[in-house]
């Protein structure tokens, strides 16, 4: 009979405990049950490590751990309780390489106290059988949920931030055991298990490097002061020199002095575009606050931004299209090289551009714009309500039953956010808010790729301007680029733009579609980037790890 506290345990708890106590088979099922005789026949060491796993359920708190243990607990059964970390009663050699690598877990951005890792590294000396159970038990928890949190993250995107939707699925604690069990290398199994890519790594090997000036100390600070345009003399030229120095962005030997002169306006040009700010040479206040952003708020950035590419696949398909909502930027990729790229407009603060992958269908040539339901009761339902022809003028028609009617003869007055009855849908034209190219990859947020007659915006260095859709300054050339092998020319797309007709040309090959948001990447160049946390994204992962880590 199970403990009485065991009743507040969730149910999976209960019935892994008294599976494993009752000692049956990975189905649970009762006629595969082990025998008396079977049971006899394991070893002292394998039947006290049987009654520590069952008394271990007892230690689980939540359902991530739960899972985790119950697949634990089935291995072990279906491995007649034989241990991986213990050989010929004592510790073995496997042991003690995969605790180095717990210890070495913030090489990862991963806090190696959520793996016990110096508790473990402590209990390598111990010796009697009931101590070598229990280090056998912990090493294998703390082993898995390292490797599962590698592979797949430490925390559940959506648990974290409902706007990410990613559902990123951890290798089973089964198959992880299975491949420790007979690896001769932990630390390289464990390392697979990590996204295997130049982008994840390139961006570790940063942290690395980045931990190692925070080891030093930090970098310079440059104080507030004037505007400074090359040529310009100043005291904290030689801060910013060394700032730059520091950055990587100016050779070590670069002569001194109080002139702002062509070797670090180059440097500071390079620091500029690597942080997203327009590359112009001037230190205003926004590169002078990128300046003097901590070492330490660099590392968390990055780190966070681990944690995004573990959640992310370790392939986006051959040919696929990549959109980084926190560089507001725009990739069509086949076999990793850069078809196209261009800028784009994402959605603002309040209108948030979720993150998300789908594939891409069709492209529709002077579209319509169904207006969502959003916008139509929040912003155009009070300006309906005052005037009824205040959208005749942008070409919006008023749809009732799939049939147009006149905004004139419709009841605004008896209309609310929960009581709208028409559609609102604008008509094709130089106006039209999708402009004249929409490319469409269905999807429950309503978001897609799309032109927009607001063209000017595409000069502002922070694009975050739209209802959350992505919106091209150059539809045409993707279109283009895509619709190319389906014999649609340039000439010919731009024809049918001119006819004003609707047009809807479906896609021979579908496009996945990545929508992500990055704040910190590495380029091949090993050149380290930036970009400012305007959905405060960065800021609730953050928490969300350290709380995990505290919890």
């Amino acid at each position: 009979m199970l403990p009485a506290m065991s009743k507040n345990l969730p149910q999976l708890l209960l019935f892994t405990a008294f599976m494993i106590l009752t000692a049956a088979n990975s189905s649970f099922s009762q006629e595969n049950s082990d025998t008396p005789e079977q049971v006899s026949q394991l070893s002292e060491f394998s039947q006290l490590l049987k009654v520590k796993l069952a008394a271990g359920i007892m230690t689980v708190k939540d359902k991530a751990n739960a899972e985790r243990y119950e697949g634990i607990a089935t291995f072990y059964h279906e491995h007649e309780f034989e241990p991986i970390w213990i050989k010929d009663g004592q510790i073995s050699s496997k042991a003690h390489k995969a605790v180095s690598v717990l210890l070495q877990a913030d090489q990862h951005g991963l806090n190696p106290d959520d793996y016990q890792s110096a508790k473990l590294f402590q209990e390598l000396t111990k010796t009697n059988s009931a101590d070598l159970a229990d280090l056998e038990l912990k090493l294998t928890r703390s082993v898995v949920a390292y490797a599962q949190h590698l592979n797949a993250g430490r925390l559940n995107p959506q648990a974290v931030n409902r706007e990410i939707v990613v559902f990123p699925e951890a290798v089973t604690p089964g198959k992880i055991l299975e491949k420790l069990k007979i690896t001769k290398s932990v630390a390289a199994f464990l390392r697979f298990m990590a996204p295997y890519t130049p982008r994840y790594e390139r961006l570790r090997v940063a942290l690395e490097n980045y931990k190692t000036i925070a080891a030093k100390g930090s970098w310079t600070v440059v104080e507030k002061g004037k505007v400074l345009k090359p040529g310009m003399s100043d005291s904290r030229i030689t801060a910013i020199r060394q700032r730059m120095i520091e950055d990587e962005s100016l050779s070590s030997d670069a002569r001194e002095g109080e002139v702002y002169d062509d070797a670090l306006v180059e440097a500071v040009k390079k620091f500029q575009i690597r942080h997203g700010l327009d590359d112009d040479g001037v230190v205003g206040p926004q590169t002078l606050a990128e300046m003097n952003v901590s070492i330490k708020q660099r590392i968390s950035t990055i780190k966070v931004n681990l944690e995004r590419r573990r959640w992310m696949q370790n392939s986006y398909g051959r040919y696929y299209i990549f959109s980084n909502l926190a560089d507001q930027i725009i990739k069509l990729v086949r076999d990793e090289k850069n078809l196209h790229f261009e800028l784009i407009q994402v959605g603002q603060p309040y209108h948030r551009t979720p993150v998300f992958s789908d594939v891409m269908e069709y492209i529709e040539i002077n579209p319509y714009w169904n207006v969502p339901y959003s916008i139509a009761t929040k912003e155009y339902l009070p300006k309906l309500k005052s005037n009824p022809g205040a959208l005749v003028s942008q070409r919006i028609q008023v749809l009732a039953n799939g049939k147009i009617v006149s905004p004139f003869s419709t009841p605004w007055h008896s209309f609310s956010r929960g009581h709208f009855p028409v559609r609102l849908r604008q008509d094709s034209g130089p106006k039209n808010a999708l402009g004249r190219v929409k490319f469409m990859f269905p999807n429950k947020f309503n978001v897609y790729i799309h032109d927009t007659p607001s063209k000017s915006k595409f000069n502002k260095v922070s694009r975050y301007f739209s209802h959350g859709c992505l919106r091209l300054r150059d539809p045409l050339t993707l279109a283009e680029k895509i619709l190319g092998k389906q014999g649609w020319s340039r000439k010919k797309i731009e024809a049918t733009v001119r006819s004003g007709k609707r047009t809807i040309v479906k896609l021979k090959e579908k496009i996945p579609v990545h929508v992500t948001y990055l704040t910190a990447w590495v380029n091949k160049d090993n050149s380290v980037h930036f970009r400012q946390d305007i959905y405060g994204r960065d800021k609730i992962l953050d928490a969300a790890l350290q709380k995990a880590s505290t919890g």
